[in-house]
């Protein structure tokens, strides 16, 4: 059996429910891990705020990521190990590009998110997700652009919010990175970063070779994820081309793939 020491994972789509809810065997699954004293971590596309539920029902101790590693934070005080924002002039574009596709995206600025139309799509959802209610404006301006951390255009036109992943792609490559966190929410966030940094951070900080991690996802924005990782696990729930980028599969994310890929792989349970 592989020697595991570290464990990253993602949260929405394959550590917790769609319902957005930590299952008991969730819980027990990181306590078995912190016992046997192998390192866990989380990285999302959500911002950092929206990952505090996470902390205590979890005992994080370690560095944890926001915007898909564009903010990697402390969980102590949420203070900041490293961040990288989005060049203003490339926000502005990828919210002009959303617009012209009829999307009413979100930006996301340090502890707050911001919306100009709160009866958009998701908007309630995330809401919920996040535990935090955006704050609404008539429009974004420039400065709103100064210090973005995540642009999120959500739809439930699942083949739209393809098209414009695949359109950030192009326009911005080199200036901003654009993926799909969900089937319905595009996320552009800062050039360079994904959540595979979160794992060079950690192994830097804790000494713990490629080999020895184990990472879990369940979308595209997991691809660096599973590239940084020594070990990847894609969700039940992940489509077939994810789970074609990982090592082995889970069950899904309301069958508690999550623990039964740690019962499985670092314990051969």
């Amino acid at each position: 059996m592989r020697k595991v020491s570290l464990v990253v994972t993602d949260v929405d789509g394959t550590l917790v429910t769609t319902a957005k809810a930590l299952t008991p065997r969730a819980i027990a699954a990181v306590q078995r891990l912190h016992d046997n004293g192998i390192h866990f971590s989380i990285c999302s596309s959500r911002p950092p705020f929206g990952l505090k539920m996470m902390i205590e029902p979890l005992a994080l101790k370690l560095p944890f990521g926001g915007y898909n590693g564009g903010s990697i934070v402390e969980p102590a005080d949420l203070s900041v190990v490293e961040q990288k924002l989005i060049p203003p002039a490339a926000a502005k574009e990828a919210v002009e590009t959303f617009r012209r596709h009829g999307v009413d995206c979100w930006v996301f600025i340090g502890n707050e998110w911001v919306v100009a139309n709160r009866a958009g799509s998701h908007v309630d959802h995330e809401t919920h997700t996040i535990q935090t209610p955006p704050t609404v404006v008539p429009a974004f301006t420039d400065a709103h652009y100064t210090a973005v951390g995540k642009i999120v255009g959500p739809s439930d036109d699942h083949e739209l919010v393809k098209r414009c992943e695949t359109e950030l792609r192009g326009s911005l490559a080199g200036r901003a990175f654009a993926a799909r966190s969900q089937p319905y929410y595009c996320d552009v966030i800062p050039p360079g970063i994904d959540k595979g940094r979160l794992v060079q951070v950690l192994s830097a900080r804790l000494g713990v070779p490629r080999d020895e991690v184990l990472v879990l996802g369940d979308m595209e924005n997991d691809f660096e994820l599973f590239e940084a990782g020594g070990f990847a696990v894609a969700m039940g729930n992940a489509p077939d081309h994810v789970k074609a980028k990982a090592q082995a599969t889970t069950l899904s994310n309301e069958e508690d793939g999550f623990a039964a890929a740690i019962d499985r792989y670092v314990f051969g349970g």
